[in-house]
């Protein structure tokens, strides 16, 4: 006999199982590297080596030297020059400084037509008296002799110490540049003149006063 075909049963249909969402896994942030910063190295703390106390050494008393006794200061003398007796002179002590003397500069100006003496103050600003061999004398050819220069240098000396000049400084010249660079023949006349005039007179008011 024939066997009667089953029939094919449908398959049976299978629930759906619902996919599951995975969970998905969130990647994973890596931490970033943080660059390594160069460590100060301090170096090691050194080791204070103790000072040695320096001792000074004992100080040796000075032994004070005996000071030599001080000489006594001697007074500034005026240089005056003196003459030998032997030489026909007298001798002359120098005669002390006076705080109360005037000083003033007699400028001596002697050529072969003339000679002028010019007496100023110290600083030779300020005129204080002058005279000239012109002055003494007529002829022209006269006027550069000894004789003038000495009368000249006396006039002018008596004028100066009427205004209480009681020493001075003298300074001669000759006419130089393209003239003669030597003093004429009155220059020595009045040098003399003015020093014995005024040696004379300042040494006979000091012995007044001292009598």
């Amino acid at each position: 006999m024939a066997k009667e075909k089953k029939p094919k049963s449908e398959p049976e249909e299978k629930p759906e199982k619902k996919a599951e969402a995975k969970p998905v896994k969130k990647a994973e942030e890596k931490p970033e590297k943080k660059t390594k910063e160069p460590k100060e190295v301090t170096p090691p703390p050194k080791e204070e080596t103790p000072k040695k106390e320096e001792v000074a050494p004992p100080k040796k008393e000075a032994t004070k030297k005996p000071e030599a006794p001080k000489a006594p200061e001697e007074k500034p003398r005026r240089r005056t020059r003196s003459r030998s007796p032997r030489s026909g002179g007298r001798a002359r002590t120098p005669t002390p400084v006076d705080s109360k003397e005037k000083w003033g500069v007699a400028h001596i100006y002697s050529s072969y037509n003339d000679t002028i003496v010019h007496i100023t103050d110290i600083t030779g600003a300020e005129t204080i008296a002058r005279a000239s061999g012109g002055m003494i004398v007529r002829a022209d050819r006269d006027e550069s002799s000894p004789y003038a220069a000495m009368q000249a240098a006396f006039r002018a000396a008596r004028a100066a110490m009427d205004k209480d000049i009681t020493r001075v400084n003298i300074k001669v010249r000759a006419p130089g540049g393209h003239g003669p660079k030597t003093p004429g023949p009155g220059a020595q006349a009045a040098i003399r003149a003015l020093a014995g005039w005024f040696t004379y007179w300042t040494n006979r008011r000091s012995n007044s006063n001292a009598s």
